[in-house]
């Protein structure tokens, strides 16, 4: 395939990754020399250093972000009977974490400018077999968690986050996974934090919940004797590679954000009216771990964009509560069912230049003229 010139790829992990090469190959060595390939000193000191980036008491490493919701949950004793409300525009992990665990998710709609989650479609949908709200940090920015935890407080909910695309988000000042009684990562390899493979993480400021789903995660195996399981587990660990492939990109992941925040101011100064980028919303800081507008005429743009040599994703086309695997619970939610006809995410990642993003608004220019 003859490629396009002046192409711009949608997520370039080659770029990203190309930056720690250096420290990679330490890492691999040096693993490869003591062999604790699982539960090796690099665990420990990632989840050290990220609780405390969190701004958390602890974090529990496991095999990938589902997990971590998942662990959480059953961590908090949800499951058959109870509900959980979360918002339609979201990864399909999301509600296959609460149905993993026994327990019923109840779509809501999300606000049209942010496409975050409604806390007044929250408190609509609250009921008595309601026990939590997962609010979805989606394309790197915080959900707006002074409503969400209004409601909580008033029927007694637990608010969990789903932080696996906000990676160092804050809101108000506050980090994302502070603020819930227990925070999702994913460090799927394009997120902003990303490893070498799969992985994720618990965040959480309860040491007792974070015992729990420590304990649940290793086969529900004791503490102070692995031969003795105190409940029963699942396998759900970080890698000691993975944990050793982190630690730099924690070192420096404030700086890729930044890189990423630089990237969309470009973006919104040159884009032309008719291709609307997603709110921030006030004392909001996103980390764009995606690039999402709002176009006209979808499949018009992508045409274009294919023809120039760019990338582009659509997150997500089809809502949650309209999935085929998810009829039982479908409802009509306005917001997130226009928001799937209409918005696309650019390319966007930490190393993507400016002459890059120019090139993108520059063929979006040329279709709106």
């Amino acid at each position: 395939m003859t490629e396009v010139p002046n192409s711009v790829p949608f997520l370039d992990l080659a770029s990203v990754n190309a930056v720690h090469q250096h420290e990679y190959e330490i890492a691999w060595k040096t693993v490869l020399q003591h062999q604790c390939f699982v539960g090796g000193p690099e665990v420990e000191k990632f989840e050290e250093g990220f609780a405390a980036y969190c701004d958390a008491t602890s974090c529990v490493g496991v095999a990938n972000g589902t997990d971590a919701l998942e662990l959480i949950l059953t961590g908090l004793g949800i499951g058959r009977g109870d509900e959980v409300i979360v918002p339609a525009n979201t990864f399909i992990a999301t509600a296959e974490a609460v149905c993993a665990v026994g327990a019923r998710p109840r779509f809501v709609d999300v606000l049209r400018d942010t496409l975050l989650i409604d806390p007044d479609a929250v408190a609509a949908a609250v009921t008595p077999d309601t026990a939590a709200v997962i609010a979805v940090h989606l394309f790197g920015q915080m959900a707006d968690l002074d409503g969400l935890t209004a409601v909580c407080r008033r029927h007694g909910l637990a608010l969990i986050e789903d932080a696996s695309q906000a990676h160092g988000a804050r809101l108000h000042g506050r980090r994302a996974g502070s603020v819930g009684v227990a925070a999702a990562f994913s460090f799927y390899p394009g997120k902003n934090l990303g490893a070498l493979g799969d992985g994720g993480a618990v965040v959480t400021g309860d040491t007792t919940l974070a015992d729990r789903i420590r304990m649940r995660a290793n086969h529900g195996r004791a503490a102070v004797n692995r031969h003795r399981h105190d409940q029963r587990g699942c396998n759900s660990r970080l890698d000691t590679l993975q944990a050793a492939m982190l630690i730099p990109k924690l070192a420096e992941l404030d700086s890729a954000n930044l890189a990423r925040r630089r990237a969309m101011e470009r973006y919104r100064r040159q884009l032309p009216c008719w291709c609307q980028p997603l709110a921030v919303a006030p004392m909001a800081e996103s980390v764009h771990h995606l690039a999402v507008v709002w176009t006209p005429d979808r499949d018009a743009v992508i045409e274009k964009l294919d023809g120039a040599g760019i990338g582009w994703g659509v997150h997500y086309p089809i809502p949650c509560h309209v999935q085929p695997a998810y009829r039982d619970f479908t409802e009509f939610l306005p917001v997130a069912e226009i928001a799937a006809k209409h918005i696309l995410s650019l390319p966007m990642y930490p190393t993507i230049t400016d002459a890059q993003v120019d090139r993108v608004c520059d063929v979006l220019c040329e279709l709106a003229s």
